[in-house]
């Protein structure tokens, strides 16, 4: 075993199932280099820093950091909940958006069951560790066709808090048939730390509903964040969504989504930037199990300085589910010599009658591209600067709401402008 999960280990209070399950854990220890989904992610130095449980002290964080989020929004500092900086005010009938613990204090049963997910993999170390020690997170509730008009908002908030400290969430967002929302999920640096957070979130979208969902990773620059979405989509069921990964030292985020209802649709697109020493890891496991499913997915990713980002991409088509369709675009960047990208676009159909197509680049700024901007008068840095962005802005240009899609754009500005600086 190594320092950080023995320090990750060290504050397990759960039941004797839960410590067999921890056990197992720390008997196996993280995977290594061979293991085929940490080949491109080592683990090593991670391994030998130690974290301390998130403790319940307040922490303050800067009002301002908040000002651009709307109610209603639940906001979690270091893993806590913080009743003073969420709104929950506004939510229709039908709507319930509350935290977790809340929740399980009042033994809530659909709750518990958050918790009763097993994962007994070796290569899923992180999702293991949540499995037994997450006692809290954000849990979105839609009634049948219920209908939310308004954004709703997740934010969670690394601050620094006297040492490196770990936590532990767990998420559902889950709408009954023919609901519809809008939820945006943010992860933001309150201040420089270098802390630890591991989450899972599951998404449940029943029969005809529709939800939007955007996630905007803007951690501090030597955090480490560890997130998971299982998603479930049934009949007619239609999941949008777009990540953008901009912050943090070191983060992976694993989106697993099955098509299970015959007509489910899904559509994902994102952004990976890894600028300065930054390591960024996203894996997609895609699966058709229903007839006429389909699925979009469009991503870009972007490497400078010393940065590397890694891109999985997972789609499979099971036996029987004919008049599927499925494509996957993987375009990226290299913005210096010394960044690297890796790209595994993985298709396997194992049904008749299916459309299906997936791609990934590597490459540089298109030279004539460059040229041409120069030729008109702009200098080399501003015509990198155009060209770079619009690569990246391709993925929010369709968003619908006005507002979402500035404030998307606004996040890649920002984040884009360290890659220049």
């Amino acid at each position: 075993m190594g320092a950080l999960l023995d320090s990750l280990a060290a504050p397990f209070d759960g039941d004797a199932a839960q410590r067999a399950a921890l056990d197992a854990l720390l008997q196996d220890g993280l995977p290594h280099a061979r293991v085929e989904a940490w080949k491109y992610t080592p683990l090593r130095a991670l391994e030998r820093r130690s974290f301390a449980a998130a403790g319940s002290a307040t922490v303050t964080v800067d009002a301002e950091l908040l000002a651009a989020i709307p109610a209603p929004r639940i906001v979690f500092v270091n893993g806590r909940f913080d009743p003073t900086l969420s709104a929950l005010e506004g939510l229709p009938a039908g709507a319930s958006l509350r935290p977790l613990s809340q929740l399980l204090a009042a033994a809530d049963a659909h709750a518990a069951g958050l918790l009763q997910h097993r994962y007994q993999r070796r290569d899923e170390p992180f999702a293991r560790l949540n499995e037994v020690l997450a006692r809290e997170g954000a849990v979105l509730r839609i009634g049948d066709g219920v209908q939310v008009a308004m954004p709703l908002q997740l934010v969670f908030v690394g601050a620094p808090a006297g040492g490196d400290q770990a936590w532990h969430l767990r998420q559902c967002i889950a709408l009954g048939e023919g609901a519809g929302a809008t939820v945006v999920e943010h992860h933001l640096g309150g201040g420089e730390h270098a802390h630890l957070g591991n989450a899972i979130t599951h998404v449940e979208v029943a029969a005809g509903a529709r939800l939007r969902h955007v996630r905007i990773q803007d951690e501090a620059s030597r955090a480490t964040l560890f997130a998971r979405t299982d998603a479930v989509l049934a009949t007619a069921a239609d999941y949008r969504r777009i990540d953008l990964e901009l912050g943090a030292a070191l983060t992976r985020h694993e989106l697993n989504v099955r098509l299970e209802g015959e007509g489910a649709n899904l559509q994902a697109d994102g952004v990976l930037l890894a600028d300065g020493r930054r390591h960024v890891d996203t894996r997609l496991g895609i699966a058709h199990t229903a007839r006429d499913t389909s699925c979009s997915l469009t991503w870009r990713g972007l490497a400078g300085q010393r940065g590397r980002a890694v891109f999985h991409g997972g789609i499979s088509i099971a036996a029987g589910a004919d008049g599927s369709e499925a494509a996957l675009s993987n375009k990226n960047l290299l913005l210096s010599a010394e960044a690297e990208i890796d790209s595994q676009p993985v298709l396997e159909i194992h049904a008749d009658e299916v459309k299906a197509a997936h791609g990934a680049t590597v490459g540089q700024l298109d030279p004539t591209a460059l040229f041409y901007l120069r030729s008109r008068g702009l200098p080399e840095a501003d015509a990198r600067r155009l060209l770079t962005a619009g690569f990246c802005r391709e993925i929010v240009a369709g968003v619908g709401d006005t507002g979402l899609r500035a404030q998307l754009g606004a996040a890649l500005d920002r984040a884009l402008a360290r890659v220049d600086a």
